[in-house]
């Protein structure tokens, strides 16, 4: 046993050491990241051999002995197809779930016997040491730029470890088993609700902890690992966790996996959502059967029963009718996918963000409906109940935040007006001047394929152009000022404004920010917010103002100090001292090329954090910016909605919806929120910023 262990130790030390010595070679952020993770899959498979080894010494159990074997001999398959066959994916799915299936043996496998070995004392402490470790893995490798934010639901690595979980949890009694197999699948959904940023999705994890610590495990009256149970717990949920934070994905990049799935598949995942649903409410009746407090407990789930059904019928159609406008997206989406229009701009073309404002009030309905219900018919000794609660409550979340974030970047209207004066010179009175015969060509070349990009870029993203001027001579203040405030005056068909005006300028600038125009003129940003007050007046527009010039830093500081309208500068800061044998020195243009590639590639591989980089970007946004929402929908609308999808026999609950939603109960949470979004957008200013248009801000 004991060479089992040291060979299993000392195979695991060469593999990093020699990782070691490799990284000695090319030394970078990137590797040594990648050996803080390693150091802590070392770790945690040491605490595991070393918990294993305990309780077989102290039971003397066979069984242990064996699997405990069977284990590192599965490992060691692993390594082999590792190292020696690279065999990577095969090696990796493998170790991951008998990392899953042995952390499930050390947490079930339990005793108070245990206590007073020193070896299970080193056990505990090598078990927190793993999760001070993951979770500072996770975050430094976001921290440092190491990860790739790919759309997804479960990783390879969750859905294994998990499984291998719930494989363990077979050695108990049947009713047991089952509970912790559904509880599994009740963090697999707390998952998938962190990952996709799910307005209520902090809060459950919240109830899961709480539930799950306090009152599932006791029901269940088994010993179990506490230790064991946290560090399993913490090494799933810390990677989903952070992302609520460091992920730049978009809303409809982060439930890419579903809303691009087949219409069968779809179909299939409502009325899956449909039966779990039922099943919930089968099981909360069994609190009918406690008879001693019958006089609660039967009004209680008649009266409050009776409302669920009511809000999980709605619920339900309101799913199906979800699902049947996006059959419709998809149709247009695949006839129209030559012209490279996304999924996102054909939602917003059907009407889908009025539809999912509406939807979102709904489903807020069921999911208190099923906080009540599971309140009132709560059954402490029954761990399947307390199981499949914890699995509704993150699939009614994740249908109310997919909702909500539908309704708030979805249906946008947007217009757009460029400007390119491709001026490189400038004489000591600020004034352009016209460039010297033998750099008219490249110029030439250079501002074409700016006003290329620009227009792929508006037309890419559905933007309506006002127009795209080009002078190498400069514009004067007075045409500039038309043009501009012509610009800043257009308004869609219907008769609003638009939601988003974008002003793009590429020439030159001033050390303090301003605009070099012709006749010694300049353009201040003040003078230009002035243009945009009187034009927006009590409007809720945004104004994105776009620059590829030398000086764009002043904008940016500025913009911040902006309080009472909804403004972002976008701009690139150039390297002034380049080495010319490694890179050619940035020019104007550069930013433009690589900030509409990055827009409007969604399998672009630039990275706006790599080092070296001579174009840098950097971005700013107003006070208020956190706080901008687009045209909510109103009384006649939601009644509208209701005629058109609901039964007739459901109508009186749009009145009790309409004034729930008007009383505004949680305008205290709304402002505590709006301040802690202002302060991240203050202090905290994300590297990636999606603003709702189907296009990003972002700086290096």
């Amino acid at each position: 046993m004991c060479r089992s262990l040291r060979y299993c130790v000392s195979h695991c030390l060469y593999a990093a050491m020699t990782r070691l010595e490799e990284a000695n070679r090319e030394v970078n952020m990137h590797s040594s990241v990648r050996y803080l993770g390693y150091l802590a899959r070392i770790n945690l498979l040491v605490a595991i051999c070393m918990g294993l080894y305990v309780r077989w010494e102290k039971t003397a159990d066979a069984l242990i002995l064996v699997i405990f074997i069977l284990g590192l001999f599965v490992l060691g398959i692993a390594s082999i197809l590792y190292y020696y066959f690279s065999m990577e994916t095969a090696s990796l799915s493998l170790s991951n779930l008998w990392f899953g299936f042995l952390l499930g043996l050390l947490c079930f496998l339990n005793n108070s016997a245990f206590k007073t070995d020193v070896k299970e004392e080193a056990t505990k402490y090598l078990l927190l040491s793993a999760i001070v470790l993951r979770i500072l893995c996770a975050l430094v490798e976001r921290i440092c730029g190491c990860i790739h934010h790919r759309p997804t639901l479960l990783t390879t690595v969750e859905f294994l470890e998990l499984v291998g979980f719930a494989i363990a949890s077979t050695t108990m009694l049947v009713e047991k088993s089952m509970s912790i197999i559904l509880l599994v699948v009740a963090l697999a959904m707390l998952i998938i609700d962190l990952r996709m940023k799910s307005f209520w999705a902090i809060p459950n994890l919240a109830i899961f902890g709480a539930i799950a610590s306090l009152l599932f495990f006791p029901s269940l009256q088994i010993p179990t690992n506490p230790f064991a149970l946290a560090c399993f717990f913490s090494c799933l949920i810390s990677d989903p966790l952070l992302d609520v934070y460091f992920s730049g994905l978009s809303v409809t990049e982060r439930w890419k996996p579903y809303l691009y799935r087949g219409k069968i598949c779809r179909r299939l995942s409502v009325i899956s959502v449909g039966a779990i649903e039922l099943i919930f409410f089968i099981l909360a009746a069994f609190k009918l059967r406690d008879l001693d407090l019958w006089y609660f407990v039967i009004p209680g789930f008649s009266i409050f029963g009776i409302f669920w059904m009511i809000c999980h019928v709605i619920f339900f159609i309101t799913l199906w009718g979800f699902h049947t406008k996006l059959n419709d997206c998809h149709k247009v989406y695949y006839t129209h996918r030559a012209e490279n229009n996304s999924l996102a701009r054909v939602m917003a073309s059907k009407g889908m963000r009025h539809f999912c404002l509406i939807s979102e009030q709904l489903v807020f309905f069921s999911l208190i409906a099923t906080a009540v219900l599971g309140a009132v018919s709560w059954q402490a000794t029954n761990g399947i109940f307390m199981s499949a609660f914890l699995i509704v409550l993150p699939l009614e979340s994740m249908a109310h935040g997919l909702f909500h974030e539908l309704g708030n970047c979805l249906g946008g209207t947007c217009v757009g007006y460029a400007v390119v004066i491709p001026t490189n010179f400038c004489s000591p009175d600020g004034q352009p001047t016209l460039l010297p015969p033998e750099h008219v060509q490249e110029l030439n070349l250079r501002s074409t394929g700016m006003l290329n990009a620009i227009q792929r870029f508006f037309a890419y993203h559905m933007i309506e152009t006002y127009g795209c001027d080009y002078s190498t001579s400069g514009l004067t203040f007075d045409t500039l000022h038309s043009k501009i405030k012509s610009f800043l005056e257009l308004r869609t068909a219907d008769g609003p404004r638009h939601d988003t005006y974008i002003l793009y300028y590429s020439g030159h600038s001033h050390g303090t920010g301003e605009w070099a125009l012709a006749g010694g003129d300049a353009l201040r940003l003040d003078t230009l917010l002035e243009w945009w007050r009187e034009k927006n007046g009590t409007f809720c527009s945004r104004l994105i103002i776009v620059l590829d010039c030398e000086n764009p830093q002043p904008w940016v500081k500025e913009v911040r100090k902006v309080n009472d309208q909804y403004v972002a500068v976008q701009g690139a800061e150039m390297a002034r001292v380049v080495d010319i044998e490694e890179a050619d020195p940035p020019q104007l243009g550069d930013f433009t090329r690589q900030w509409v590639e990055y827009n409007c590639n969604p399998d672009s591989s630039i990275s706006w954090s790599e080092k070296g980089r001579t174009v840098k970007a950097v971005y700013g946004v107003s006070k208020r910016w956190s706080d901008y929402t687009l045209h909510l929908p109103t009384g006649s609308d939601v009644a509208k909605h209701w005629m058109i999808y609901f039964p007739r026999i459901t109508y009186p609950l749009v009145h009790l919806a309409n004034w729930f939603c008007g009383l505004n109960l949680f305008w205290v949470c709304k402002a505590c929120f709006r301040c802690l979004k202002r302060l991240k957008m203050s202090w905290f200013l994300p590297t990636v910023l999606d603003t709702g248009q189907g296009f990003k801000l972002v700086k290096s």
